[in-house]
């Protein structure tokens, strides 16, 4: 246990162009709260959306409630079983056509957190409506430094067009903040690790960097003589917490800096955007870990990432997936062709299994981040060969400080509107709403 020091949750290492914000440690726990075990943490919610729909006979879970089985596709989930609680019965019906043609993928990302249905357009009179995760961050956002994290995979696009006579705002971005603001998304991670842990202004940051990459100094040797001062002041457990944390951040650097400088192959068809690592299961890795660190030093509670944008076409040749993703969603029952869909979709659950792991390890009081956290993990395509916007392929980890009861599968009667959950979650942060899009209920049986 720590010593009688206290100090500040929002407390930082500071050095030139440095500040890295610290994870709970026992020292900002009042000492009659620690003594009893009552401390309090706050709540965590991430949205993690995937691709062009899934098999969804290789996806669908038998049993319901405690009483289920693990399918091909979500067995790589399997040791996180007391975590989960998959959904099946939800629907995106505002991503189907309702009289506007072609063009599902748009539409799939355009809804997924809006509930709403998106104005055809390319041009600039795009419309659609607030997400989620920004009800949440608009009114709760003040309570860390960032109010919300946005990340992708992809490149960010904000004009043009894209899928079907739909703007590529509508399918490169899951975050809106009004009905014609999307949030661009961060795809390099060494920008969202400079956003995360660098300190100052724009200019100076700049310049801190470049002088942190001429002379190969980790961002965590600016604050090293800080970091030393706080440890002189800890007790054993915090010293250790404190430790482990910095190395995470130094090996989290050194990997953002080695596959930025991979000469791994790229998959056919795929440009990655620069500063990017090339190896997508890797970029995904090195995102979940960051929105991990962000939710351990409650740098913000609220994040969404972009696996993928709906249509992606990229191949997985180390899965043996030459063809594009979105291609093969095609694959209209071609036996070889659904095998291939239903390893891409297993390969996205060890992705997300891999961050599921990184919130367990985090200790937080006597339990862990992955118990105070709620993540979303899904798409608005439930069958991409139709397109359809129906039993959708949703998971939400964790427990959200005790607010979801987890370990089992929740059956809603088909069509349930996906929307009514995020009533549920907004609940949970403390920021309600009346209605999200074309929500019409609170789920029931959440907790």
């Amino acid at each position: 246990m720590s010593n009688s020091l206290q100090i500040p949750r929002r407390t930082f290492l500071r050095g030139l162009g440095t500040a890295i914000a610290l994870p709970s440690l026992e020292a900002m726990i009042p000492s009659r709260a620690l003594a009893a075990g009552s401390a309090k943490f706050p709540t965590r919610m991430a949205f993690i959306y995937i691709p062009n729909g899934v098999i969804q006979d290789k996806w669908n879970v038998k049993g319901e409630g405690k009483d289920f089985k693990f399918s091909q596709t979500l067995e790589p989930l399997a040791k996180h079983r007391e975590d989960l609680l998959i959904f099946s019965g939800l629907a995106h019906t505002k991503a189907r056509a309702n009289g506007d043609g072609a063009g599902d993928h748009a539409r799939a990302n355009a809804t997924f957190l809006t509930g709403c249905q998106a104005r055809k357009t390319s041009g600039a009179d795009i419309k659609l409506g607030v997400s989620v995760d920004q009800v949440a961050a608009q009114k709760m956002g003040g309570k860390t430094r960032m109010p919300s994290l946005e990340l992708s995979s992809d490149g960010v696009r904000l004009s043009g067009r894209c899928d079907s006579g739909y703007s590529c705002a509508y399918q490169f971005n899951l975050a809106w903040k009004n009905g014609s603001t999307p949030i661009p998304p961060e795809s390099n991670p060494r920008a969202v690790f400079d956003r995360l842990f660098a300190g100052g202004g724009k200019k100076e940051v700049d310049e801190n960097k470049q002088r942190r990459e001429r002379y190969r100094q980790s961002i965590l040797d600016f604050a090293l003589e800080d970091a030393k001062r706080l440890e002189k002041k800890l007790g054993y457990t915090d010293k250790r917490k404190l430790d482990e944390y910095l190395d995470s951040i130094r090996e989290l650097e050194k990997r953002i800096e080695a596959e930025v400088k991979s000469d791994v192959e790229l998959p056919p068809g795929y440009r990655a955007p620069a500063g990017t690592p090339r190896d997508f299961g890797e970029h995904v890795r090195i995102m979940g870990d960051m929105m991990a660190l962000a939710f351990q030093t409650d740098s913000t509670r609220i994040a969404t990432y972009l696996l993928a944008h709906d249509g992606d076409n990229r191949s997985y040749p180390h899965l043996g997936v030459r063809q594009g993703h979105h291609s093969i969603s095609h694959h209209r029952n071609a036996k070889d062709k659904v095998e291939e869909l239903a390893k891409i979709n297993r390969y996205h659950c060890t992705l997300f299994a891999h961050f599921l792991d990184r919130l367990k390890a985090i200790k937080e009081g006597n339990e862990t981040l992955l118990d105070h956290s709620m993540i979303v993990y899904g798409g608005a395509i439930g069958d991409g060969n139709r397109h359809s916007h129906h039993d959708l392929p949703v998971v939400l980890a964790g427990k959200a400080n005790g607010a979801i009861k987890t370990g089992r599968h929740a059956v809603y009667p088909r069509y349930t509107q996906m929307s009514n959950l995020f009533l549920n979650l907004l609940d949970i942060m403390d920021a309600p709403a009346e209605r999200l899009g074309d929500s019409t209920a609170r789920l029931k049986g959440l907790a």
